[in-house]
């Protein structure tokens, strides 16, 4: 068994997710505890001038202006959050065997072979003097996979681990949501599914000056503009087959300007259910179950919808002792242990790449191991 730390910073831009597992990178797995460290408002303004930036890159390896400041700023805020939770959680760092750094995403463009995320993992390796496995979605989108979503294969490995006997799906939201559909002895069946806390977020930062709609009370309050939600749901993402991924910028909320904050905020939270809920028909069967995790199950108007649009009924994660919002960051670091191994982390069903395909880059001592 490999002891690992993942490390998370999604598209919702809110923090560093710092998770300690146990794992032999298959189906034994040990949960270990997590902790989040939320980003200043100064780094978040940081990363969203650098999103913007990162727009018109051709080139992944170029920081030009902000984004290599903001570059930085990653790789120092996820060495004080590891710093920080190795004292509290009284974790020995010679007992850490490696970290599972994600760095945050900028650009997503898999269509141009492109896909962009700072932090520098050579250097928090240094920093730490731990091995630190990073740069996970290259190798598939250089093959001309989707390079997302990557946290499939651990899904599998919880299903697995749960003991269930009928196919489940795992639906996580964070700035863009996703689906895994999992049928055991089966390859997972993975895709993004549209916006997930994205252009809430937005809405609620640019017109209230809020990180996030606390609980949904916003949408809550409003009414669902089925005019506007038609617009949105036009995208021509929607009308792609699976597997397919997206960028956090792909989606305008142009359609939903002219409506009053409560009343977008809840045609938003329509938008990210609906476009969740068509992806489900196009699946091998209906899941037993839709487990929920991510930043998202936390938005009890998003969960009233999702449970009105579903066809299965839904459970929160922690329904069977996951975490909902330490699930992304347990999956990097089981990836990781995944790459130390050289095993498969994208799959023909969840990336569109056209074999199992490892990805992954490990510094550590001073070296570099593609």
């Amino acid at each position: 068994m490999v002891r690992a730390i993942g490390l998370m910073s999604g598209t919702s831009m809110d923090g560093v997710d710092v998770a300690l597992i146990e794992t032999d990178g298959e189906e034994a797995i040990a949960l270990g505890p997590a902790r989040s460290y939320p980003y200043a408002e100064a780094d978040r303004a940081l990363l969203r001038g650098a999103v913007t930036e990162a727009a018109s890159l051709d080139d992944r390896r170029a920081r030009p202006g902000s984004l290599a400041h903001a570059d930085a700023m990653i790789t120092d805020r996820h060495a004080e959050a590891v710093e920080d939770f190795l004292v509290r959680e009284s974790l020995d760092r010679a007992a850490i065997d490696l970290i599972g750094f994600h760095g945050q995403t900028v650009l997503h463009r898999p269509e141009r072979h492109l896909t962009v995320q700072i932090g520098d993992g050579m250097d928090l390796s240094a920093k730490l003097g731990i091995k630190v496995a990073f740069d996970f979605r290259a190798a598939d989108v250089a093959q001309g996979g989707q390079g997302a979503p990557l946290v499939p294969v651990f899904h599998r490995a919880l299903a697995a681990a749960a003991g269930f006997l009928e196919p489940v799906a795992v639906i996580n939201i964070g700035g863009v949501a996703n689906i895994s559909f999992i049928a055991p002895g089966r390859e997972p069946i993975a895709c993004d599914t549209g916006p997930g806390n994205a252009l809430l977020d937005d809405l609620m930062q640019n017109r209230l000056g809020l990180a996030f709609d606390q609980d949904g009370a916003a949408a809550a309050q409003g009414k669902v503009d089925q005019r506007a939600l038609d617009e949105l749901l036009a995208h021509p993402f929607f009308a792609a087959p699976l597997p397919k991924s997206l960028d956090r910028n792909d989606f305008s909320s142009g359609p939903v300007e002219r409506l009053a904050t409560e009343d977008a905020a809840a045609t938003l939270i329509a938008f990210t259910a609906a476009s969740i809920a068509r992806v489900l028909p196009l699946l091998p069967s209906i899941p037993s179950m839709a487990i929920v995790c991510g930043g998202g199950a936390r938005n009890k108007t998003l969960m009233r919808e999702l449970a009105d649009r579903l066809p299965c009924r839904i459970v929160l994660a922690e329904t069977f002792g996951w975490s909902s919002d330490a699930m992304e960051a347990q999956a990097f670091a089981y990836l990781a242990v995944r790459r130390l191994k050289n095993l498969p982390i994208t799959f023909p069903m969840t990336t569109g790449v056209e074999r199992p395909l490892p990805g992954g880059i490990l510094a550590g001592g001073g070296s570099l191991f593609p």
